[in-house]
């Protein structure tokens, strides 16, 4: 026999009753010393229990001097006069330098890492891939349990346990997985086939394992995952700082052990941009995460600001517009991070060379806004040019939703205080109501809204109250409520009754609407129009598609006021209709937009049977009630911008108001002025005696000469003295200079400058021709 084959033979119990002298040259043992000695014995590790005592295929023998030898056995039965075998006869010869057969050759050169074990997990062979993946020698691997060799850890536990099913149920499995190989300490994805491996009478014999090293594929799915969990968490609101955390969430600990968010200062004042200095950026940190608890890698707080030096990473990305990869140990980077008091890589110190660092600049319509940082410090993969390109991908779309929030922003900015310049900042003086209110803007992504509220004074002691919504939100809608807004004041300032007021508002809107502006809300406006005469304290109301207003008695009872809502304004066409009704005093009047008791999912009844109640209850001022009443109806998130005013009724009672009927006739002029006088001094008002009597002539002259019967006179002491003269003629006067010889033209001049503003307006049965002048003292 030759010195690369030798025979043996045992009997059924395993025991060497044979020994060849080709199997004492591979061996080193002669045949005294091994016949008699069971054959398991000589092998290096221990053999599967039962038939036959050694398995076929290559196992490792202990020669006698002690080192390892790898042979190839085939295990014959020798057959018996039973079913059993009496013995085996084994032949075993050197694996050989290499593979000399075609099949042999495919198996070694396979680019998988295949393996053959039996069904202990001992390594029986092996391929070059497999051996390469492992980082041991074949001859440290033969015969030795697949843990044994390899060691305990998560990844050869897994598949450890894989490979005990594949031999106990003789069942093919696949499997992925993903951690360090043996020899490698960089992360791998495998895609690994065990199957089991059967005998000449299909008894699982060993079991084989194929592993395809899929890392590409498998980064590049985490690649593709991620850049679509990029486009539903990044962005979901018009923030910038959530915005910057929602990055920062998706990067850590996905994509880094670490990832910080610095913008520029003047996306968070809704600036404009400024040019990029040349020497060291300041950047405020608005977002950071860590894989790590306590956040150890920060080295600017929140809300801090830092100064980046031209050499940094951050400011190299942020000047050349591209990702920069840096490592640790480079001059620059080691430079930066020690100024920084940033920490060094900790863990394995094979891994401390591979600490690595991603900036990214976050650029959004050709604009800087910022940049993002990426760091890798505990995992041993740095960072590499397909990361680069993911990072500025997912930068690129982190900056878009930041620069969609920093306009918004903006734009919130620029409507809000656009809205506020344009609503009462401090409400008129007057003695018809007691007067607060609330605006609250809406938050939500829509932006502001047109809403809008307005007290205005008019004559003979009313007042008007008014609120009004624009249809929309943004800058447009805000544009067109101050138009609204100045147009209600100058129609109320005609001091034209509710409905008419609305009718003129309504082709203003039609008429805006109808020349195509840009800025024109497209769906026109809502608005409530409610004018109080504290003199009869009779309430009159008009609405345009506005929610009523809801009216508190003194009794504590609360009820809607019968308003017909009628249409919008910019319908055109249809009529708007006035309702009256007279109050007690001390009533509660509260106008409100529809984003009070309107919204997504809310029920309009409920919220206004909500709104009635929280009308009622009692409060110490009239502010205080306004923010029980928004705690009480709207949800912690309105959807919508929300104006509230709540007026309290006042009266004037007998004592305030003289009223006398002026007979037609001009000798009674002068009756009326004496009448008027003494009306002045029964009110301690005797300075003002003289300038009244000049105005109740004119005014009275007027209406005798020009005007037509009935003529009624009166007076009114409130916050000013009025006089107020009315005739059954509907025209209305007006000022005109008269010339150096006219005789007459000059009495409504003389009137407008002794008093303080004068005017006119119409009546049911004519006109009334009005003046004001102050108290004397005030």
């Amino acid at each position: 026999m030759e010195d690369a084959s030798a025979a043996v033979f045992v009997d059924a119990r395993g025991i060497v009753t044979g020994w060849s002298e080709g199997a004492r040259r591979l061996t080193g043992h002669p045949a005294e010393e091994a016949v008699g000695r069971p054959v398991r014995d000589l092998l290096a590790g221990d053999a599967p229990s039962g038939t036959p005592p050694v398995p076929s295929g290559t196992v490792v023998l202990r020669h006698r001097d002690g080192r390892l030898v790898p042979l190839r056995l085939t295990v014959r039965p020798v057959s018996g006069t039973g079913s059993a075998p009496d013995g085996y006869a084994i032949t075993a010869e050197s694996p050989g330098p290499a593979e000399t057969s075609l099949a042999g050759q495919t198996f070694q050169q396979a680019s998988m890492a295949i393996s053959v074990l039996d069904t202990e997990q001992r390594f029986l062979r092996l391929n070059d891939a497999a051996r390469a993946s492992m980082g041991l020698p074949e001859e440290e691997l033969l015969g030795r349990p697949f843990l044994d060799a390899l060691g305990r850890t998560e990844y050869t536990l897994g598949i450890d346990r894989l490979l005990r099913r594949v031999a106990e149920t003789g069942e093919p499995l696949h499997h992925e997985t993903f951690g360090r190989a043996p020899s490698d300490p960089h992360l791998h994805a495998w895609n690994v086939e065990m199957w089991p491996v059967r005998g000449p009478t299909g008894e699982v014999a060993g079991t084989a394992m194929a592993g395809f090293d899929s890392t590409e594929q498998y980064r590049a799915r985490q690649r593709l995952a991620l850049l679509n969990e990029a486009a539903t968490l990044i962005g979901t609101s018009l923030d910038v700082v959530r915005t910057a955390e929602e990055l920062v969430e998706l990067l850590v600990p996905a994509f880094a052990d670490f990832a910080a968010v610095d913008l520029l200062d003047w996306v968070l004042d809704a600036d404009e941009a400024p040019a990029l200095p040349e020497t060291a950026i300041v950047l405020r940190r608005v977002a950071h995460g860590s894989a790590t608890a306590g956040l150890r890698e920060a080295a600017v707080p929140l809300g801090e600001t830092d100064v980046y030096p031209p050499f940094s990473p951050p400011a190299r990305a942020l000047r050349e517009g591209r990702a920069v990869l840096a490592r640790a140990g480079e001059d620059d980077v080691d430079r930066w991070l020690g100024g920084r008091g940033a920490p060094h890589p900790a863990g394995d110190p094979r891994h401390a060379g591979d600490h690595s660092l991603l900036a990214v600049p976050l650029r959004a319509r050709g604009t800087t806004l910022g940049v993002a940082v990426a760091v890798r410090h505990t995992r041993p993969d740095a960072y590499a040019a397909d990361d680069s390109a993911l990072a500025e991908e997912l930068a690129s779309r982190a900056a878009v939703c930041v620069d969609n929030a920093r306009r918004f922003a903006r734009e919130r900015s620029t409507a809000l205080a656009l809205q506020r310049s344009l609503l009462p900042k401090g409400l008129p003086g007057q003695a018809a109501v007691e007067v607060a209110h609330r605006y609250l803007p809406s938050g939500s992504a829509a932006g502001i809204g047109g809403d809008w509220f307005d007290v205005i004074p008019l004559s003979g002691s009313r007042v008007a109250l008014v609120v009004g919504d624009v249809v929309g939100h943004g800058i447009p809608s805000t544009a067109t409520m101050g138009r609204l807004c100045t147009a209600v004041r100058t129609l109320a300032d005609v001091d034209l009754p509710p409905d008419e007021l609305l009718t003129h508002l309504d082709d203003l809107v039609t008429h805006l609407a109808s020349g195509d502006r840009d800025d024109v809300a497209e769906l026109g406006a809502t608005c409530l129009y409610v004018v109080y005469d504290p003199v009869s304290r009779r309430l009159t109301a008009a609405a345009a598609g506005h929610p009523a207003p809801a009216l508190v008695l003194p009794d504590g009872t609360c009820r809607l006021v019968p308003v017909s809502a009628g249409p919008p304004l910019g319908v055109g066409g249809l009529p708007f209709e006035a309702t009256e009704l007279q109050l007690p005093y001390g009533s509660l009047v509260a106008l409100y937009t529809d984003g009070l008791v309107a919204g997504r999912d809310r029920d309009v009844d409920h919220a206004t049977g909500e709104l009635c109640h929280a009308l009622t209850v009692p409060a110490d001022s009239l502010g205080s009630l306004c923010d029980s009443v928004l705690k009480a109806v709207l949800p912690e998130e309105p959807g919508d911008d929300v104006a509230l005013l709540v007026a309290r009724t006042r009266a004037l009672g007998a004592e305030q108001v003289a009223t006398r009927d002026v007979p037609y006739d001009a000798a009674e002029v002068a009756a009326v002025r004496q009448w008027a006088v003494d009306r002045l001094t029964a009110w301690g008002l005797d300075e003002a005696a003289f300038v009244t009597e000049l105005v109740v002539s004119e005014l009275v002259t007027n209406a005798i000469r020009y005007g037509a019967p009935p003529i009624h006179l009166r007076l009114i002491r409130d916050h000013a003295l009025i006089c107020e003269v009315a005739d059954a003629n509907p025209t209305s006067p007006h000022l005109r200079r008269a010339h150096a010889y006219d005789e007459g033209g000059r009495g409504l001049l003389l009137v407008a400058q002794l008093t303080q503003r004068w005017g006119s307006r119409q009546t049911h049965g004519g006109k009334m021709i009005w003046a004001e002048q102050p108290l004397p003292g005030t």
